[in-house]
């Protein structure tokens, strides 16, 4: 398991999806770019400014949930990417007993930053899908940031919106 931190988000383009991107923590600082749904990636951003619903949204009941349960998310893993679909695990602890719950790595994201629970990412999947950064790495993260900022900051409801 390697450990990885969220550097940020963006729309991709031509189509504006939107993508999350997980740095290595050590060595070689690769990147690991997801694809998720808007709906998650403002589910990030709120976790990110620590934005509080005034009624819990879907992961904040969730947590809630955990903490009437007395459970805990110990560790989030991103463990697969099968036909351009990234695989997740929830690692929950309640007592002494251990459980793993499969999840998208999005909202395994988004929890992990309410619950401040460390990301891994499994070591092939990594060596697999990982980039290593471009030699400007800290511009281009700054530059990644600010259009997933810029992205939320621009999201509407209508966005969600299913025909």
């Amino acid at each position: 398991m390697i450990p990885v931190e969220l550097v940020g988000g963006r729309g991709e383009i031509p189509a504006n999806t939107p993508m999350m991107l997980l740095r290595e923590q050590t060595g070689q600082h690769r990147l690991l770019p997801i694809y998720i749904r808007s709906v998650e990636a403002a589910a990030i951003h709120d976790a990110i400014d620590g934005t509080e619903p005034p009624r819990p949204l879907t992961h904040d009941l969730f947590i809630d949930v955990l903490d009437e349960l007395g459970s805990t998310l110990e560790k989030v893993l991103i463990t697969d990417c099968r036909d351009h679909t990234f695989f997740a695990e929830l690692h929950l602890v309640t007592g002494e007993m251990t459980s793993v719950v499969s999840s998208r790595p999005s909202d395994a994201v988004a929890l992990a930053l309410r619950c401040e629970a460390p990301i891994f990412v499994d070591d092939d999947l990594l060596n697999v899908a990982g980039h290593l950064p471009p030699a400007d790495d800290a511009a281009q993260a700054e530059d990644i940031i600010d259009e997933f900022k810029d992205f939320i900051d621009h999201v509407s409801p209508e966005d969600f919106a299913t025909d």
